[in-house]
Parts: C-alpha cells; sequence; structure tokens
C-alpha cells in the first residue's frame, strides 16, 4: 500500500511540474538570446537558424598560435602559413570561433551593453579554454584592461565579465595590468604595423603585481592582428609571467 502512494505521489508531482513548465512558456515564451525569435523550448537558448550560425562560426580546427581555422595538416612548427613569421609574445591561443554570423552578433551586442549575455559567452570562453590544451596550468586569469576614458562610457569591461567565469578556486582574477595610454580603437588601424605601433607602451603593471614565476592567461573578446594581445604578454612577461596564454571569443580576420 505504501509503495502504490509513493508511485501515486511521483506521478502527481511529476504532473503538477509539467503543469508549471507549460505555464512558465505561455506566460514568459522562450525567446533567442541572439535574435529574439522565439525558440521551441524553454532550455534552448538560441533558435533554430542561430544555432545553426554559431556551429559555423565554431571549430576546434585552427592555429593555436593566431587562431586561423585550418586544419592539423596546415600547422608547422606550432604556426600556419598565415603567422609563421610573426613573433608572438603569447604562448598559446584559445578562441571559441570566428568572427562571425551568431557570434559576431552576441559579441557586438555584449559591448553595447547587453551583459545578460555574459553567462552564455562565458560558457563558450569555458568550453574554448578547456579545448586550449592549458586550462590546468593557469595561476591568474587577467582580463585586458580599457582605458578609464572607454570603461567609464561603456560602463564595465566585457574582458573582465568573460574573466569572472573562468576565474576558480585555484585560478583567481588579476587586474594589475592595466593600461596607462588612450589609443584609437585596432580595427581604425590599417596595417599591422600601425597597430603595433598604436598600442606600444599602452599598458603596465601595477607595483606589488604577483606575475612572477606565474602562469597567466589573457581574457579578451576579439582578437584581429594580435597586436594588442601581443603588448600586454610582453608587459607581462617583463613583470616575471613565465607563460602567457590567451583565450578569445572570436577571432578576426578569417
Amino acid at each position: 500500500m505504501k509503495t502504490a502512494n509513493n508511485t501515486y505521489s511521483k506521478k502527481l508531482v511529476s504532473a503538477a511540474e509539467q503543469f508549471l513548465e507549460g505555464l512558465n512558456h505561455l506566460l514568459w515564451p522562450a525567446v533567442c538570446l541572439c535574435c529574439g525569435q522565439g525558440t521551441a523550448s524553454g532550455d534552448d537558448k538560441l533558435c533554430e537558424n542561430c544555432w545553426a550560425g554559431l556551429m559555423s562560426a565554431a571549430g576546434d580546427q585552427y592555429c593555436r598560435s593566431c587562431g586561423t581555422e585550418i586544419s592539423e595538416y596546415g600547422i608547422s612548427d606550432g604556426s600556419c602559413n598565415r603567422c609563421s613569421g610573426l613573433q608572438y609574445e603569447f604562448d598559446s591561443l584559445a578562441r571559441c570561433g570566428i568572427y562571425t554570423d551568431t557570434l559576431r552578433t552576441m559579441i557586438l551586442a555584449f559591448k553595447n551593453g547587453r551583459t545578460e549575455l555574459n553567462t552564455f559567452l562565458g560558457k563558450l570562453a569555458e568550453s574554448a579554454l578547456l579545448g586550449g590544451g592549458f586550462s590546468n596550468e593557469v595561476d591568474l586569469f587577467v582580463p585586458v584592461p580599457l582605458h578609464w576614458r572607454r570603461r567609464f562610457r561603456r560602463g564595465y569591461n566585457q574582458s573582465a565579465l568573460i574573466a569572472g567565469k573562468l576565474a576558480k578556486e585555484k585560478a583567481k582574477i588579476s587586474t594589475d595590468l592595466v593600461r596607462v595610454r588612450y589609443t584609437r580603437r585596432q580595427p581604425m588601424m590599417e596595417t599591422f604595423a600601425a597597430r603595433v605601433r598604436n598600442v606600444a607602451g599602452a599598458f603596465a603593471v601595477r607595483r606589488r603585481n604577483k606575475f612572477t614565476g606565474k602562469k597567466v592567461c589573457l581574457v579578451d573578446d576579439i582578437k584581429t592582428s594580435g597586436a594588442t594581445l601581443n603588448e600586454c604578454a610582453k608587459v607581462l612577461k617583463q613583470a616575471g609571467a613565465i607563460q602567457v596564454y590567451a583565450v578569445v571569443l572570436a577571432v578576426a580576420g578569417n
């Protein structure tokens, strides 16, 4: 008799949960985080079209130096033919995908006030980090800093929000890397040399920082030429970091 009552109770609870879930969908229909269209289930964060766009932008076959989408057979001595002549200060790069379709739309929205996207994008960044091969080596996560003027206008540093989703008990966030000079936006620079000059001397570390002997991972939203990550990595190594990695949401210019 007791078993029968338990079975009945479980069925009643299950029916109540299904009713509440249906009522929740009726009152608050699930919408796509990217385009705002309705989704088939409350468990779906994106609609079918946006999922397809995200999948087309993502992929694990890419150069770990520059992020260019390429098969493992196109890599020689850790670089692809696109970056083989460049000297990167950071030791390895992990990225979620290329800067196109759904990923591009979400990053732009994230940079322009839609901070609620941080949870979804943070999970993407965590997946990229796990696939990068260095997640267990990181001692400190360092968000690429904004100049205070740009930070004041935007109200937040999107890279710091993403870093907050990656930080763990072993690997904390450090804000001891700062931007000391206001620079023009990197996309406005037409050449790699111009981008290098634009960020040269733009970063410094605070006194009493804890970078000496540490393995550091830079966090940023978009990597284009790599000049900004390069400058940050150079400054961190000058401050004593023994390894500098980088994780970004997207790589542009592919």
